[in-house]
């Protein structure tokens, strides 16, 4: 009994770590939905005027409704969409009725169609605030000179339009600019990849489980001999 003890606290206790890292993890699953349901439902709540107070940290995803024009400077940042391959999203400046200028992201238009025309007249546009966090550590440096974005550097952007430091993501433009395709804020750009941690750490605390039985099972087959 004395030989297995050692093996046995060993395989009891590593377990029993394991199995606390995948019930953190399932803890953090509830949690990541949690938030995910709080972002979805501000995202499709009823648009507000823009707000002249701005807080990134609050209004993040905030509905909102604007008329006004868009701008004749363009900027294109290179994306890839699921099914659609690679394409600009086309961010223009955009002024309110009201005289505010601020970014407009206006939608997807593909690679080889390079180019945006300004609808005539006043014009509709429900979206939402966004703060996109688009740059890590492999992201190249904008292109200025061919107007070729790797990320929506927003204050880098309201620099060369000459707005205000504040995107809108459009969900619909009124009248629908035919060209460009809306893609709107949502929830499927964010990870939660917690279920899969948890599944892990489970089936970690199993194997050794079964390893620990197979070295007691060594040891008493060896004790026997």
């Amino acid at each position: 009994m004395k030989r297995i003890l050692a093996p046995l606290l060993i395989g009891l206790i590593g377990a029993a770590i394991l199995i606390w890292l995948g019930s953190w993890q399932m803890q953090r699953l509830e949690w990541k939905r949690g938030v995910l349901y709080t972002i979805e439902r501000t995202i499709a709540g009823a648009p507000a005027p823009l707000p002249r107070l701005v807080d990134p940290t609050k209004q993040k995803y905030q509905p909102v409704e604007l008329t006004g024009q868009i701008g004749e400077n363009h900027l294109f940042v290179l994306v890839s969409v699921k099914r659609q391959g690679a394409g600009w999203r086309v961010i223009s400046d955009f002024t309110t009725n009201d005289g505010r200028r601020i970014l407009l992201d206006r939608g997807f238009t593909p690679v080889d169609k390079k180019a945006a025309t300004s609808p005539e007249g006043v014009i509709t546009v429900t979206g939402n605030l966004h703060w996109p966090d688009d740059r890590n550590s492999s992201t190249p440096d904008n292109d200025w000179v061919n107007n070729t974005w790797f990320a929506r550097d927003i204050s880098q952007m309201s620099d060369g339009l000459k707005t205000e430091p504040l995107l809108v993501v459009a969900r619909d433009i009124t009248p629908r600019d035919r060209a460009i395709t809306p893609m709107p804020v949502s929830i499927d750009g964010i990870p939660n990849d917690h279920l899969q941690y948890a599944i892990t750490w489970f089936s970690l605390a199993g194997i050794w489980l079964l390893m620990t039985g197979l070295w007691i099972r060594r040891l008493l087959k060896g004790e026997s001999q």
